[in-house]
């Protein structure tokens, strides 16, 4: 898939676990962990604003297109 995920790589900055995003932004630790997989195949933008909220962040730190 050419949209790769930089969850993972916010947390790690921001010294945050899975869980604790999670609890934060409303969504279930599994939900979640399907969208830092990349295996997601839509994110809703209220979800992805309230991540960006959170991790004080843009939608470009998360999202990436490699073709």
């Amino acid at each position: 898939m050419p949209i790769i995920i930089n969850l993972d790589v916010m947390l790690a900055k921001r010294k945050m676990k899975s869980k604790e995003l999670a609890e934060h932004i409303g969504i279930t630790t599994a939900n979640l962990s399907i969208l830092k997989s990349g295996k997601a195949k839509a994110i809703r933008f209220s979800t992805l604003e309230a991540i960006c909220k959170v991790l004080e962040c843009q939608p470009s730190d998360i999202l990436e297109y490699q073709p």
